[in-house]
C-alpha cells in the first residue's frame, strides 16, 4: 500500500511563507492540490519524479515553488507571498503531474493552511 503524508501547514500572516512537505512510500511524480470551504479541489503544482519538469497553476506561479529530494522520497511546496485566498486544505497526491485530480492514484490526508489579513 502506498502511503502519502503531508505536513507543514499552519497559520501565517498575509505576505508570509510556509513550506509544506510530502513523504511518499515510493518514487512517484507528485502534485499538490488545495480545497477551500465551498470550493472544488484545485490543482496547485506538480513535479516529475524523474525528468525535473514542474507545473504551476496561474494563481500561484511566481509565488510557490515545488521541489523534491528523491533520496528522502519527499516533495516540498515552498509558499511565499501568501494571500488570504490561499487559505485551504492542501493535499499531496502521487502518480501524475496532471491538473486533473482524477489522474492521481494516491492521496494524503491534507494539511490546513490559513492566511490571515
Amino acid at each position: 500500500q502506498v502511503q502519502v503524508v503531508e505536513s507543514g501547514g499552519g497559520l501565517v500572516q498575509a505576505g508570509g511563507s510556509l513550506r509544506l512537505s510530502c513523504a511518499a512510500s515510493g518514487r512517484y511524480s507528485m502534485g499538490w492540490f488545495r480545497q477551500a470551504p465551498g470550493k472544488e479541489r484545485e490543482f496547485v503544482a506538480s513535479i516529475r519524479w524523474s525528468g525535473g519538469s514542474t507545473y504551476y497553476a496561474d494563481s500561484v506561479k511566481g509565488r510557490f515553488t515545488i521541489s523534491r529530494d528523491n533520496a528522502k522520497n519527499t516533495v516540498y511546496l515552498q509558499m511565499n507571498s501568501l494571500k488570504p485566498e490561499d487559505t485551504a486544505v492542501y493535499y499531496c497526491a502521487a502518480g501524475s503531474t496532471d491538473w486533473d485530480r482524477y489522474k492521481y492514484a494516491y492521496w494524503g490526508q491534507g494539511t490546513q493552511v490559513t492566511v490571515s489579513s
